[in-house]
């Protein structure tokens, strides 16, 4: 290692630093391969890390054992492809933080003689779009109420019908498809929805009116309805007194870190006040750096398809890639972006606000933590699992073979990431191989978890550990079975217990232990939803075996069509020239007459 960091080359690239078992420890970027990893290093009288480096740095160099770079063009260039790495493979001693979220945005399109407000999370091309945002949450609250309160067009299609609808009826429109409206007294209207977008009270006080009166009437569920808007809207941005006289657009990031997690916390204000907030909580506080956190939150915050981005972006901590960040973004976005740390200006009351939502959000204890925090205690895990992959898959004498993975992301059930696979291997082992090496080809598109649970003994736990090593990806991983009985795991038989499998040998727990319930919560969860994925094919591809049968095409034949071409959407959309090559000619037709196979 050492030649090789005396002859880096002078150029921009990212660094990595890898142990003797070919892990990645940590990833880097810099403009200046040479001059920036010899900085981590002492040559004499030994070769030695650099003693003024954070005891994080000192730590892995003096685990690290092999350098490997990457040169590419610009500095730019190295800053992204440094913060893909880290999201990709998960370096052991680089923090990473997650919020994969992309925001929506209130938008106008005012090209348009009648406009209406949409929702939107990416760019909308147009010369006259204007964006009202971003709102983590709430926003949909704050939408619907603009056409509750506001008579405006409420449908896409309502000025394509040419005539007065349902809503004219009820006055939520005025019909301007039947010109009872002209674009001017609309534009009007118009106006004052927009400025109640961000000065909110009129339209909070307008629902509260709407709520009394459907509350007299015994409309309660339209009542509840309002109730429930107020809340949301009143939610978006914490209460402040901070109200600048002038119109400014700002972001504010704060991010502190605590004892077990830290929290980023994001504030919008747009001109002159604070339209909505969000927040969230990491845990990698072990290794935390201000200078990697600030640079992973806006470059992730910042991603080339955000609606709208405000020039000014204030901060809570001075940070070492500041100024590269705001070149970074000012490229991205074709416009002058500054990242400032405000001390004294009234600015500074703006971060000031951020720093006490982030020192009230740490003081809250969420119990639901602490059996994490035991996991990752018991089985010596790199992080705490707040974020948690479980695979298992299922079949019927190898009908129907698919694979199942559920996400347990920060105390709940992430169902949108659930991910279903249809596998093609016939034994398990083969299955197993083949659902975790698609899930690591999905890295590049969606970084990897903090755990992976697998439905399997030793075997599914050393697969998965060679294929994280073959891909460089650092990622703990346990696997649970039932213990075997006269050399079988039985699931039915009550005294089977459950064996966690880990990287440091086997562990047995107490059937009444907390971490026991939680991991098999994970494994439970896996097997249902892969089972109601196998039962839902296994009766369509029932069902189109019956349909074949009736036409006369027998069971050795649909096995070898099946054997070729692997599913039945395969065969149906085979030519008849394929067809008949497998089978013949009158299979062929009688396949190609059955559109529904």
């Amino acid at each position: 290692m050492q030649s090789t960091i005396k002859n880096l080359p002078a150029l921009a690239g990212v660094y990595q630093y890898f142990d003797t078992t070919g892990k990645l420890l940590y990833v880097g970027k810099a403009k200046n391969l040479k001059s920036r990893v010899k900085s981590y290093w002492r040559f004499a009288p030994e070769f030695a890390p650099n003693p003024t480096l954070s005891t994080r740095i000192i730590k892995m160099l003096h685990e690290a054992c092999n350098l490997e770079y990457i040169i590419v063009e610009t500095e730019e260039d190295a800053l992204i492809l440094e913060n893909s790495l880290i999201k990709q493979l998960k370096p052991k001693y680089n923090i990473l933080l997650r919020d994969d979220k992309t925001y929506p945005y209130i938008y106008l399109d005012e090209s348009r003689e009648y406009p209406r407000f949409e929702i939107t999370r990416k760019i909308i091309k147009g010369k006259k779009i204007t964006y009202y945002g971003p709102f983590p949450s709430g926003g949909k609250a704050l939408f619907d109420a603009l056409y509750e309160i506001y008579p405006l067009i409420q449908k896409k299609s309502c000025l394509k019908e040419g005539k007065a609808c349902l809503f004219y009826q009820i006055k939520k429109c005025l019909a301007p498809c039947e010109g009872k409206i002209s674009p001017k007294e609309y534009g009007q209207i118009i106006e004052e929805a927009k400025s109640s977008i961000h000065k909110r009270n009129k339209l909070i006080l307008a629902l509260e009116k709407k709520m009394a009166q459907f509350a007299l009437q015994e409309r309660f569920e339209e009542a509840a309805k309002m109730r429930d808007m107020v809340k949301s809207i009143a939610s978006l941005a914490p209460a402040s007194n901070v109200d600048l006289a002038n119109s400014l657009d700002a972001d504010i990031f704060a991010i502190q870190n605590g004892d077990e997690r830290g929290v980023v916390v994001k504030l919008f204000m747009r001109e002159g006040k604070i339209i909505s907030s969000s927040y969230s909580y990491f845990r990698h506080t072990h290794i935390f750096d201000t200078n990697e956190a600030y640079k992973q939150t806006l470059l992730e915050f910042y991603s080339p398809d955000v609606p709208r981005v405000c020039k000014t972006i204030l901060v809570a901590h001075t940070f070492e890639d500041s100024q590269q960040i705001a070149h970074t973004l000012s490229m991205r976005f074709d416009k002058k972006i500054e990242i400032l740390c405000p001390k004294r200006s009234p600015k500074a009351k703006l971060i000031a606000l951020a720093m006490q939502n982030c020192d009230e959000l740490l003081r809250k204890q969420d119990n639901n933590t602490i059996i994490e925090q035991k996991i990752a205690d018991l089985f010596g895990l790199n992080v705490i699992p707040y974020r948690t992959e479980t695979f298992d898959n299922s079949h019927m004498m190898g009908a129907a073979t698919v694979g199942g993975m559920v996400v347990w992301n920060e105390n709940h059930w992430d169902k949108k990431a659930y991910r279903r696979y249809e596998l093609h291997e016939r034994d398990e082992y083969g299955q197993m191989r083949e659902l975790l090496s698609r899930r690591i080809a999905d890295f590049a598109e969606n970084p990897p978890p903090d755990l992976w649970i697998l439905d399997g003994g030793q075997a599914s736990l050393n697969l998965a550990a060679h294929l994280l090593k073959k891909a460089k990806i650092n990622l703990d991983v346990i696997a649970i079975a039932k213990e075997k009985l006269d050399a079988k795991a039985h699931r039915a038989k009550g005294a089977a217990k459950d064996l966690i499998y880990t990287s440091q040998g086997t562990v047995e727990l107490q059937s009444s232990d907390k971490r026991l319930h939680w991991i098999q919560r994970q494994r439970d969860e896996a097997h249902r939803y892969a089972l109601s994925y196998h039962q839902s094919k296994k009766r369509k591809e029932d069902v189109q075996i019956s349909l074949l049968n009736q036409k006369g095409i027998g069971r050795a034949t649909l096995k070898k069509l099946i054997d070729y071409f692997g599913t039945f959407e395969a065969i149906q959309k085979a030519s008849p020239e394929e067809l008949e090559s497998i089978t013949n000619k009158s299979i062929a037709l009688i396949i190609k007459s059955d559109k529904k196979l």
